[in-house]
């Protein structure tokens, strides 16, 4: 067990030598990524729920989502409780999420086998109250027999179609199979009102491109094409905060923003330490981002 004393909080750090992907990257590696990232990741958090992805026996084992704040959870880690299904017609369901606000709680989840760390697209006020979103997201997720290359070209249309509403995207290259596209918005609008519009968008996109792009849930839609995600505008969605670490196989991914040009054929996904030498060398896209985080 190691201590680290971030922010000037005693945060133990058990089994550091643990080897959580198949690679042998481990716990304490995933300590070190964040501590790292810090300051790319924690504006990307800020004022936002957390919904964690766990993996305490490894990748290979599975792991499971997390909402609530644990009871063992330090008394500095901040929490509040929320409505789970905020927006929902459901009988509300209070949830006590956890807000990572600095890198002992980066520390404090990564010893707890956090790989993941999940956002919505709102944010709390100074009052506590859920504001209305201040960014959407679109998730390209390409089905069998697509991949990366697709989701760049759908990219590219997206982007247009968003453009066409006077706002700019932004690309994050998912650590999965495909390409989430970020944009900032104002905060005018409700979170089912965001939901409905990008919905909106897709369908259309869908119906202009059938041939390559898809609307509609379900697998068996996909197959050769790229699944327009609107979902993840619903107020009870989050997605993959971007550089979050992502446990999707034999070595860690990394949800990492790009620059447009870099989108060209054979454009791959990131690992960690690429992300950090991007990092060291005084690139991060997110700084083009504006008011986005």
């Amino acid at each position: 067990m190691t201590v680290s004393r971030a922010d000037g909080r005693a945060v133990r750090i058990s089994n550091p030598g643990k080897p959580l992907f198949e690679n042998g990257f481990t716990k304490g590696d995933i300590v070190e990524y964040y501590r790292a990232v810090a300051t790319a990741i924690l504006p990307q958090l800020a004022e936002r729920p957390v919904t964690r992805i766990r993996f305490p026996e490894g990748v290979d084992q599975g792991g499971f989502f997390e909402k609530n704040t644990p009871r063992y959870a330090p008394a500095w880690l901040r929490r509040q409780p929320l409505t789970a299904n905020p927006g929902s017609t459901k009988p509300a369901k209070t949830v006590v999420y956890p807000f990572v606000v600095d890198v002992a709680g980066l520390e404090w989840m990564a010893n707890q086998a956090v790989i993941e760390f999940h956002t919505p697209q709102w944010r709390i006020g100074s009052r506590g109250g859920i504001r209305n979103p201040d960014r959407l997201v679109v998730d390209l997720d390409p089905g069998e027999g697509a991949g990366l290359d697709e989701c760049v070209a759908a990219a590219r249309l997206v982007r247009a179609r968003l453009g066409d509403a006077g706002l700019e995207a932004y690309p994050v290259t998912s650590g999965g199979k495909g390409l989430h596209l970020y944009a900032r918005l104002p905060g005018r609008r409700t979170a089912r009102a965001v939901h409905a519009w990008t919905r909106d968008l897709a369908q259309r996109l869908a119906a202009e491109h059938p041939d390559t792009l898809v609307a509609t849930v379900g697998k068996e839609h996909r197959l050769g094409r790229v699944f327009i995600d609107w979902s993840q505008n619903h107020p009870a969605r989050s997605t993959a905060t971007p550089y979050t670490l992502r446990g999707k196989g034999a070595a860690p991914t990394v949800a990492a923003p790009r620059d447009w040009d870099e989108l060209v054929p054979g454009v791959e996904q990131l690992g960690p330490e690429e992300v950090l030498a991007r990092l060291r060398a005084d690139d991060d896209p997110t700084s083009a981002w504006g008011s986005l985080p």
